[in-house]
């Protein structure tokens, strides 16, 4: 059975999320839909399952199917179906052993913050607009104490029998005018990761918490003592990473 690879991007403004759930419209169930007048019933595998309202500028997506496929014309057929909100960059075969989500080993998000007293209305369905003036360094240096291997309970929404080790590769604040950035990388994130050390790092940023603070709950491992999520709008997959020596490797298409 020939195995396809997908790379795609979406606004995730009106989806509730990436993952097919009944009743409710999602990146999956829209995807296969629009898949399946090609291609019949098919099952996509992807790399990340972002929540609802998160975004992606590169997402990756595996499937298999009976017959080869004109990859050339699926893609058309696709971005026809799916635009604006979905667009799909590329889709090469690779080998069979290839999984969107068990062969990647890293994943990148960026976290937008609009840092102004009036929203820019162009960035808000893709940016966390918080009126009160933020000190930077002073986000950027706690979640620098971040980095490394750890135990991530108190960043994560629990799961009866997950792990919430991780290795967080790498997570920097940096201000760019009104928008406040953050880039973070790991070999995976658990639920609600990223967004809980985006809330930390505003309060940091407000100075209602200091950097220590945040070494502090880390070392917790206890999720009661961490300050809740950022919106999820602000949120952006914007690279999955495989190794290169596999055929399925290729950068991202895009950056924010």
């Amino acid at each position: 059975m020939p195995t396809y690879r997908m790379d795609l991007a979406y606004d995730g403004t009106d989806f509730h999320g990436y993952a097919r759930q009944d009743n409710v419209r999602s990146v999956q169930g829209d995807l296969e839909a629009a898949l399946f007048r090609r291609t019949g019933p098919i099952r996509t595998v992807v790399a990340g399952r972002t929540d609802g309202g998160v975004h992606a500028s590169n997402q990756v997506v595996s499937f298999a199917v009976d017959e080869p496929l004109d990859v050339d014309a699926l893609r058309r057929s696709l971005n026809r179906q799916l635009a604006p909100e979905v667009a799909v960059y590329s889709i090469v075969e690779v080998p069979d052993d290839f999984h969107a989500r068990f062969s990647a080993t890293g994943r990148g998000y960026r976290y937008r913050i609009w840092n102004g007293p009036v929203l820019d209305p162009l960035s808000a369905r893709t940016a966390w607009h918080v009126e009160r003036p933020l000190d930077v360094p002073a986000m950027d240096l706690a979640v620098g104490g971040l980095v490394g291997v750890h135990d991530f309970a108190s960043f994560c929404r629990q799961h009866q029998g997950r792990s919430t080790m991780r290795e967080l590769r790498e997570a920097t604040w940096q201000r760019s005018g009104d928008f406040v950035e953050l880039a973070i990388a790991a070999n995976a994130f658990c639920h609600q990761m990223v967004r809980s050390i985006v809330a930390i790092s505003v309060e940091v940023g407000r100075g209602a918490m200091t950097p220590a603070d945040v070494q502090e709950i880390l070392t917790a491992r206890d999720r009661s003592v961490a300050k809740g999520c950022a919106p999820p709008w602000g949120l952006i997959l914007t690279a999955v990473e495989y190794n290169a020596a596999n055929p399925g490797f290729s950068t991202s298409h895009m950056t924010p």
